[in-house]
């Protein structure tokens, strides 16, 4: 009798933490892009604003660089995305179908360029006569 109650004991304490770990939450994902967003001066841009969504059109998000123009994405799905970076008037071209593996770190450059108009935010002073 003590040998099945202690069984079944075990069994019991065996099945529980099986469902906890089963249980446990899981990341939406372990796939990261990484990069920088560079300026038409091929300057980094601070604080530039980065747009990414699955090729799909799924889940557009947005994240914004650090103070060197640097950004981190992570916790992504293992899927194809399109991303472009905006940053003092001006937008980068939409980089598509960026290939993020599971696992992996994807490194990614995006330059924003030059509309019809320069902003004058990147409009360089006249020089004072």
């Amino acid at each position: 009798m003590k040998r099945t109650t202690l069984f079944l004991t075990i069994f019991v304490l065996a099945l529980v933490a099986v469902r906890g770990v089963a249980a446990a939450p899981q990341h939406q994902g372990s796939a990261t892009l990484t990069g920088v967003v560079l300026g038409p001066d091929d300057k980094p841009v601070p604080h530039a604003a980065v747009t990414y969504q699955s090729s799909g059109g799924n889940a557009p998000h947005a994240v914004h660089a650090d103070a060197h123009g640097r950004f981190t994405i992570s916790q992504l799905r293992a899927d194809n995305y399109d991303m472009r970076a905006s940053g003092k008037g001006v937008f980068s071209e939409w980089e598509k179908n960026i290939t993020v593996r599971k696992g992996r770190t994807k490194n990614v450059t995006l330059r924003l360029i030059y509309a019809k108009e320069i902003p004058k935010a990147y409009a360089k002073a006249k020089p004072q006569q």
